[in-house]
C-alpha cells in the first residue's frame, strides 16, 4: 500500500499530531506515506511531495501548524493560475490533473485533514474517482458529523487565557473590554470561552442581539458595584435583522469579504449609549497558534490512527468521526450537508442563562 496524506483550509493545533499518527500507523502496516504540501498543490506541482518516515515525523505531536503546509485557497476545481501574458489570475478546474498524478504517482488512498470546506472538495474528488478517507480539523467546531473536531480546546484555552488577563486592565481603569474570536457562523469558541472566561456578555452568530439589551446589562452591572465589563463576540455575530460584519481583503484578482468587525463597532455602540470608556480587541490569529493543548493532541493522534485502520478495512468516501468513546466512519456526503451550530437548548447555553450572564437578546 502507498498512501497520501495533506492538510487543507486554516490550520489548527494537532495537524502535526494526525500527520505523526497516519504516517507511524501506516509504516507499521508495511505501507509508504507521501506527505502532499499546501493541500492539493503538491498533486499539481510533483516537487512538493515529501516521504514521511518515522524519523521524519519524530517530535512533531506538540507543535502547532503544520509541516506540510496548508491553503484556504487551493480548491483544484477552481485553482488560481496566472496568465503570463497578461499577469492576470485566471481560475481553472484542475481536478482531472489531480487525479491523473495521483494514480502516476500508485497511490492507494488519500487521507484529506480539513475543515468543512477540505471535506466538501474531498468528497467532489471521491465522486470522479479518488479514494479518500477524510480527517476533520477545524478550530471553529462546525463540522456537524462528529462530536469534536481537534484545535478546538486550544482554541478555546488560548481565548480563556486572553479574557483571564482582560479582566485586571479592565477593572484597573473601569473599562469595558470588547473581545472578538473566531468561530465564522458558529459560536462555539465564544460560547466556551467567554462561559469559561467569566464574561458579562456573549454574543453568538445564533442569537442576534439587541445592543440596547447589551447596554442595559452593563449598566445594570455597574450599579451592582462591578465597574468594569468583559464582552466577547464572536466573528460572526450580528445585530438583530443585519447581517455579519464583513471587511474586505485584496487578494489576487478579487476582493474578497471577510468577517471581522464586530467588537469594534460594539464597543463605539457602548461608548456612546452609555458613556462608558470602552476597548475593543481581536485574538484573530493567536487562536490558530501554539502548542496543542493534551485534548487535541489525544484526539488528532486517534483521527489518524482510525483513518489508517478505515483505509485498511478497504473503506473509502467516508470521514472519521468522534462519537465517543469511539471513532466511527460516516459517510462524507453527511458529513458536509451543513455546519453544527450552538443549540439554543443546549446545557452550555443555558449554563450562561443560569449564571446570569447576557446573550444580548
Amino acid at each position: 500500500m502507498r498512501i497520501a496524506i495533506n492538510t487543507g483550509g486554516g490550520d489548527a493545533p494537532g495537524l502535526n499530531a494526525a500527520i505523526y499518527a497516519v504516517t507511524l500507523a501506516a509504516h507499521r502496516r508495511g505501507w509508504e506515506v507521501l506527505g502532499i504540501h499546501s493541500g492539493y498543490a503538491g498533486l499539481l506541482d510533483a516537487s512538493r511531495i515529501t516521504v514521511l518516515t518515522p524519523e521524519r515525523v519524530a517530535g512533531i505531536v506538540a507543535h502547532g501548524g503544520t509541516i506540510l503546509g496548508t491553503t484556504n485557497r487551493g480548491d483544484p476545481f477552481h485553482y488560481p493560475v496566472v496568465d503570463p501574458s497578461s499577469g492576470q489570475t485566471q481560475f481553472e478546474d484542475l481536478s482531472d490533473r489531480v487525479l491523473a498524478n495521483f494514480r502516476k504517482l500508485g497511490l492507494d488512498a488519500l487521507v484529506a485533514v480539513g475543515g468543512d470546506g477540505s471535506m466538501q472538495l474531498a468528497h467532489r474528488l471521491s465522486l470522479k474517482g479518488l479514494p479518500v478517507i477524510g480527517v476533520p480539523k477545524t478550530i471553529d467546531n462546525d463540522l456537524s458529523a462528529t462530536m469534536a473536531t481537534f484545535g478546538f480546546d486550544t482554541a478555546v484555552s488560548t481565548a480563556t487565557e486572553a479574557i483571564d488577563k482582560l479582566h485586571s486592565t479592565a477593572s484597573a481603569h473601569e473599562r469595558v473590554l470588547v473581545v472578538e474570536v473566531m468561530g465564522r457562523n458558529a459560536g462555539w469558541i465564544a460560547l466556551h470561552s467567554g462561559l469559561s472566561g467569566s464574561a458579562d456578555v456573549i454574543l453568538l452568530p445564533e442569537i442576534p442581539f439587541d445592543i440596547e439589551r447589551v447596554c442595559q446589562h452593563l449598566t445594570e452591572s455597574e450599579g451592582r458595584g462591578k465597574r468594569y465589563g468583559i464582552v466577547v463576540a464572536a466573528e460572526g455575530a450580528l445585530r438583530r435583522g443585519e447581517t455579519p460584519h464583513t471587511r474586505q481583503e485584496a487578494l489576487p484578482g478579487r476582493l474578497e469579504p471577510l468577517l471581522g468587525g464586530i467588537a469594534e463597532w460594539v464597543a463605539a455602540e457602548i461608548t456612546r449609549r452609555t458613556g462608558k470608556e470602552t476597548r475593543s480587541l481581536v485574538l484573530g490569529h493567536l487562536q490558530r497558534g501554539g502548542s496543542p493543548t493534551a485534548f487535541d493532541r489525544l484526539v488528532a493522534l486517534r483521527f489518524g490512527a482510525a483513518a489508517v485502520r478505515l483505509v485498511a478495512e478497504g473503506r473509502r468516501d467516508v470521514m472519521v468521526a468522534f462519537h465517543p468513546p469511539e471513532m466511527l466512519a460516516v459517510p462524507l456526503a453527511d458529513a458536509v450537508v451543513g455546519i453544527k451550530r450552538v443549540p439554543l437548548d443546549g446545557d452550555t447555553l443555558l449554563t450562561c442563562r443560569e449564571l446570569g450572564i447576557s446573550l444580548g437578546d
